[in-house]
Order: C-alpha cells, then sequence, then structure tokens
C-alpha cells in the first residue's frame, strides 16, 4: 500500500514528492493520518544528513513531528522516533507514548508550527535549568522564529526582565521584550543591557556567543553571582574559542538543552502544558500553509521572519 510523502534521495538534493509504502505500526504505535507538519530547522539539517542524530541512511522520510488524526477520530500531537521514516507523509507509525491529544477545536496548523520552536526555550526552562520568579534572561538570537518565542515562553514561567539580542534591526523593534539590543552594535552594547541577567538562551554559537560570554562576564557586577548559559542552536557556527579564564573567574555554567540532553520521557512530559499556551495563543506562532505536493519548492524558499512553513498532506480546517 503506497502514500505520498517528501521523500529524500540524496543528500544533495531538496525532498521530492513521491510514492512511498505506508508504515507498519510496530507493537505500541498507532497509524495516524498525518495533518500538518512543521518546517523546522531541524528537519532540514536532517534531511541534509548532518544532524548529529541522523544514520545517514536513505531513502527517508523529513520531519520530526506533526499534528495527525488517530483512527479513532482524535487529533494529537506527535513526536517521531525515527530520523529514517519521518513526518511528511499522509500517515505516520507513532509510538503511542510520544503524543499527546489536542483539543478539537485546536489550529493544528498553528501547533505544527509552534511546538518544536517553543519547546526548545520551555524545556530548557523548566528541566534544564528551572527559572526562578523574577529572574532575568538573555536571548541571543532573539530574531530567528524559535528566540522570539523564546522571549514570550522566558514572560509565560516568571521571568522578571527579558533581553532580545539579534541580527535583524527592523525585527528586534517588533520583539516582546524589555530590552532589545541589535548585534551589531558589538559586545558593548550587549554588555550595557544584559550583564547582570541570571540566564541566557543561545540560539547562535559561534563568534557571537564567545563575544557576548567574555563582554557579559566582564561587565559583571559580582562574578560570583551565577550565570547559566544554555545552548540551543548553532546557526552563527559549530564552534567557539573560549579563554578558560571565563570559566575560572566566574560563578559560569555551560549547558546544551536537545535530544540526548533531556531524556524522551522528560520532553514528553512537557507536551500538554505546552499545547495548551499555543492553544490559548499565550505563545504566538504565524503558520504558512504548503501542500505537502509542493514540498520541493518550500524547501527552496527562504525562511521568513515571524512565519514557519507548515506543510500539509490535504488542506486543513481548524479541526480538521
Amino acid at each position: 500500500m503506497k502514500m505520498n510523502a517528501a521523500v529524500v534521495t540524496s543528500f544533495d538534493e531538496p525532498p521530492h514528492h513521491l510514492p512511498f509504502d505506508v508504515p507498519e505500526p510496530d507493537d505500541g504505535q498507532t497509524l495516524v493520518d498525518v495533518l500538518a507538519v512543521g518546517l523546522h530547522p531541524r528537519v532540514r539539517t536532517g534531511a541534509t544528513g548532518k544532524h548529529y542524530t541522523s544514520s545517514g541512511t536513505l531513502p527517508m522520510i523529513p520531519g520530526i513531528d506533526g499534528v495527525g488524526r488517530r483512527p479513532d477520530g482524535k487529533l494529537v500531537y506527535f513526536v517521531a522516533d525515527d530520523d529514517v521514516i519521518g513526518t511528511m507523509a499522509e500517515k505516520a507509525a507513532v509510538d503511542r507514548r510520544r503524543m499527546v491529544e489536542l483539543p478539537d477545536h485546536v489550529d493544528v496548523a498553528r501547533v505544527a508550527a509552534a511546538m518544536n520552536p517553543a519547546m526548545s526555550s520551555w524545556v530548557a526552562l523548566r528541566r534544564r535549568v528551572p527559572i526562578q520568579p523574577g529572574q532575568s534572561v538573555l536571548v541571543l538570537g532573539a530574531t530567528g522564529n524559535a528566540g522570539a518565542m523564546a522571549l514570550q515562553v522566558a514572560k509565560r514561567l516568571g521571568a522578571g526582565r527579558v533581553v532580545g539580542a539579534g541580527r535583524d534591526v527592523a525585527r528586534l523593534k517588533t520583539l516582546d521584550a524589555d530590552q532589545t539590543v541589535a548585534l551589531g552594535d558589538g559586545p558593548d552594547a550587549l554588555a550595557d543591557a544584559a550583564a547582570e541577567v541570571d540566564l541566557v538562551l543561545d540560539y547562535l554559537w559561534g563568534k557571537p556567543a564567545a563575544e557576548a560570554m567574555m563582554a557579559l562576564l566582564t561587565a559583571r557586577s559580582d562574578r560570583s553571582r551565577q550565570l547559566d548559559w544554555i545552548q540551543l542552536g548553532s546557526i552563527a557556527g559549530p564552534t567557539i574559542e573560549l579563554p578558560s579564564v571565563a570559566l575560572r573567574s566566574a560563578n559560569f555554567r555551560i549547558q546544551g538543552n536537545g535530544q540526548g540532553a533531556v531524556s524522551p520521557r522528560a520532553y514528553l512530559a512537557e507536551l500538554p502544558a505546552l499545547v495548551e499556551e499555543i492553544d490559548a495563543d499565550r505563545i504566538s506562532a504565524t503558520p504558512r500553509v504548503v501542500p505537502l505536493a509542493d514540498v520541493e519548492s518550500a524547501w527552496a524558499e527562504p525562511d521568513v521572519p515571524g512565519e514557519r512553513v507548515v506543510l500539509t498532506p490535504r488542506e486543513p480546517s481548524r479541526s480538521s
């Protein structure tokens, strides 16, 4: 039995819309009808074979999560557990432990757009370094979709002050932050705004992160007061050069948040609360709905700030 899917046949090409065998559910799995799948940066990386979880096996179906309908008619958000047979298809075999039921009225495209980018900061501030009420947060890379949502997440989880730093000066003006800083203004400007924060959510890494670390630590009035740096993304580079004195001269902790740093069980335990926040539009996202059949053209289009491409095997409504 065949279904339509986005299929990666070469890591040097975008996925193609092709027939593919319908997956056979194993014990503990349910075959769901897929309604909406987000085209996240993590999905793009996996489709090139460059993500650290990639097995290098082809052909593959990309997609790490989605919204679907179970055979009993219930809407669910689900997370994939296999990097070969992903979610960008008409059907997906889903581990029943990796799905959470959704309200019947939910906007499936909005949930598909928001859950993955919001989950990074939500889990980081709930599980990796639990935020304390009133603490201050700097989001490095705040003009990206995940970074902009991290500002909202930090406020929802009790941050007293949030600072957004990013490259897109025009988008900085639209962010839900107490203060914003253009990275182009240099490390000193960042230190003036954020030297006294308690936590940093870093979506950049690379040279901007290294410069920001040293600027913040040098300007900090009390270096013995703990500063937690949570590494979430690496769009500015996979490595940094950091002097050892940064770790010896301040109460400074660097941790990562991602697959492996937090258990699947802990991630899944956070899904219902995050779904509730997104459904109530307290954490907002703007989906750009594209038919799955147009996956090749969607793949080639640049990301639009504030939007997330959502691929749909069929035209979604708010409840289908």
